[in-house]
């Protein structure tokens, strides 16, 4: 539940309009599903937080691929949202 939290804190500063909060609920369960894929990680939940909103950000906005599908072909994001996040 403390990780939803976080993720939820993390989106919800951009909640301006009701254009966006659909897009922001959109992201909210992208992340949420990155973090539920990521629970047996041998880093925080924190970190597995901050990593899933830094690789939803780097996503467009159509992408129909999860976050976990999505960063296997995007490496470069995937390390950069890693050190970002300071999972390694």
């Amino acid at each position: 539940m403390r990780i939803f939290a976080i993720a939820l804190l993390l989106l919800a500063s951009s909640l301006v309009s009701p254009v966006s909060r659909a897009a922001d609920m959109d992201d909210l369960k992208w992340v949420s599903k990155c973090i539920q894929d990521n629970a047996g990680a041998s880093v925080g939940s924190e970190v597995v937080a901050m990593y899933c909103a830094c690789m939803n950000n780097k996503m467009g906005s159509n992408e129909s691929q999860s976050i976990s599908q999505w960063e296997k072909t995007h490496t470069a994001e995937k390390n950069q949202c890693e050190a970002e996040a300071g999972w390694k």
